[in-house]
């Protein structure tokens, strides 16, 4: 028995994000589609399904396609269970993706050692959590030193590195995930 079943996709939540990402109101997506402000909201908070040609007609507003908008979409099943036997641990540094699918959040687990010389920036947000061990990272110039149980949360578009500085270091990263458009395009970068 499986902990995880692929279950229909909940595209309304895709909507959603393009609109806002966009800046449009429902009535402008109404418009540009041909189709109700009432249908569209049905749709946004998945209370209806759309045909293909209406999601057509609904991408083609938002400037994208039906396509990217469904690889957008939300599984309508709302838990997964992912197994620490998924990732067994061994005497290698590894990484660990603790949500599978394609989802607003992207968490991953890094055990034992990590490249201290490559620089990280990511689009969105970010949190960092010191499972076991201790971590230094350097960030925005700065370096900071986290132990077991301490949190750095770094605003998207930060560069920064970070590396293991006790043998079998946990350490869990969070973040919004890429295809999110959670934050806008800051001046200069």
């Amino acid at each position: 028995m499986g902990d995880h079943k692929e279950q229909p996709l909940r595209v309304g939540a895709a909507v959603r994000r393009r609109r806002r990402a966009l800046e449009l109101t429902l009535a402008v997506v109404a418009e540009r589609s041909g189709l109700s402000v009432p249908f569209l909201s049905q749709i946004e908070n998945d209370r209806a399904r759309p045909s293909t040609g209406s999601l057509e007609k609904v991408a083609d507003a938002l400037r994208t396609t039906a396509v990217e908008l469904l690889a957008a979409a939300d599984p309508a099943c709302s838990v997964d269970v992912v197994r620490a036997e998924d990732g067994a641990p061994g005497p290698e540094p590894r990484v660990r993706s603790l949500v599978r699918g394609h989802h607003q959040m992207h968490a991953l687990e890094f055990t034992g050692d990590h490249d201290a010389g490559r620089e990280l920036q990511y689009r969105n947000d970010q949190l960092m959590y010191v499972a076991e061990g201790a971590v230094e990272i350097e960030a925005e110039g700065r370096a900071y030193r986290l132990g077991r149980g301490d949190t750095l949360y770094l605003t998207g578009g930060v560069r920064h590195r970070w590396r293991a500085t006790v043998a079998d270091t946990r350490l869990l990263v969070v973040a919004v995930a890429e295809h999110i458009e959670a934050v806008r395009d800051r001046p200069g970068r």
